[in-house]
């Protein structure tokens, strides 16, 4: 009895066996996750050209202030490191991590999430160092990693690191679409700000005191005034480089030429697709602008009609769809003819003029700009 009563207690306890069970569970499954991984790294290359065939994968979070950096090679975590956002920081800590590992530009991949204009000094600094750098959309990264807990920017360096099977090579545009996309973010700026004041001036007057009113009236005339004189200035500086520019100038006439398209909503085509650069085929272009349908259906029981997601470039889209409103229902013409036809049809209005919305980025149109 005393002998048998040793040997239990000399065995590990539940508790201990648990815990144990846990820590093996634990690293037979990172095990697993870092050869599917692999696995589906090789995958990834192959299938793509061997386009992003590099022995060093470098994860970038960007912020306004600072740059999370993950470094991998292979599945082995390299280097992590915080450094401030700005282009002599990130260029001085890429050229010292070249020559404290040996390595050159062209063996490391930089893939960073797209958080527009933070990440300037970081496409400056990679395109004079001569590194390739990989822009992806946030929300892609963050939906490819399945079920997570918690967040931080480590943790999204890392993240960005391992999400490579998918890489496209960003190039950064030529000056004239950088300098239009400023100034039109800025036009759009000055034009909502213009639209919320006149809103006032003519959703107050019968519901205030005269006096305070016609006070307030002056000083809102001041502003409108100072911004319709900052839009003009816009709208000259545009225009002048869009003559300057072949290229641009040409699109520029080709997409005023179709009905309903005004010179506001051309020059956002142009930036919205890099001069036509971006986007390889017009359902694409769609797509980004939001005017694309797309079924939802799931077993038997779900079977929704068409519809357009709400996932697209809001700004392109409501451009879009007023210069459609034009073409279908004022002016006489091709666009306005199909739409007539359509409506008689029996189809529904929306989705006929959701149809012409999609003129701008039709086959006909990508193909004859670019």
């Amino acid at each position: 009895s005393s002998k048998l009563m040793l040997v239990f207690s000399t065995l590990p306890s539940f508790v201990e066996m648990n815990a144990l069970y846990k820590n093996l569970t634990t690293l037979m499954l990172v095990r697993f996750v870092g050869f599917i991984s692999s696995f589906f790294l090789f995958i990834g290359l192959v299938s793509n050209g061997n386009k992003s065939m590099k022995k060093i994968i470098m994860g970038v979070n960007v912020s306004k202030q600072s740059v999370d950096v993950c470094v991998l090679w292979g599945d082995d975590i390299l280097m992590e490191k915080g450094i401030s956002n700005t282009i002599s920081c990130i260029e001085s800590f890429l050229e010292s991590f070249f020559k404290k590992h040996s390595f050159t530009a062209s063996d490391v991949l930089l893939c960073a999430e797209y958080t527009g204009k933070y990440t300037y000094p970081l496409c400056l600094s990679c395109r004079k160092v001569g590194m390739d750098l990989w822009l992806e959309n946030p929300y892609a990264i963050k939906h490819s990693g399945g079920l997570e807990r918690g967040k931080n920017d480590r943790q999204d360096a890392r993240k960005i690191a391992r999400y490579e099977d998918k890489v496209c090579l960003f190039v950064l545009p030529e000056k004239a679409i950088n300098s239009l996309r400023e100034l039109v973010s800025e036009q759009e700026l000055y034009i909502v700000d213009k639209k919320k004041y006149q809103g006032q001036l003519t959703d107050e007057k019968g519901f205030m005191n005269p006096q305070d009113y016609r006070e307030k009236s002056e000083r809102l005339n001041i502003l409108l005034k100072d911004l319709k004189v900052a839009i003009e200035q816009i709208e000259r500086k545009i225009q002048k480089i869009i003559e300057g520019d072949e290229t641009l100038s040409r699109q520029f006439k080709l997409l005023c030429s179709i009905n309903g398209v005004g010179e506001r909503t051309a020059v956002k085509v142009i930036v919205e697709t890099n001069a036509f650069r971006d986007f390889s085929d017009a359902r694409k272009l769609c797509c980004h602008a939001g005017v694309a349908p797309f079924s939802y259906t799931s077993g038997s029981s779900i079977r929704s009609r068409n519809r357009v997601s709400h996932r697209a470039e809001k700004s392109i889209k409501a451009l879009l769809h007023m210069g459609a409103l034009t073409a279908a229902t004022r002016t006489k013409g091709e666009l306005h003819e199909y739409y007539l036809r359509k409506v008689s049809e029996g189809k529904n209005k929306m989705s006929v003029l959701n149809a012409v919305r999609g003129k701008p980025g039709s086959p006909d149109v990508c193909s004859d700009t670019k």
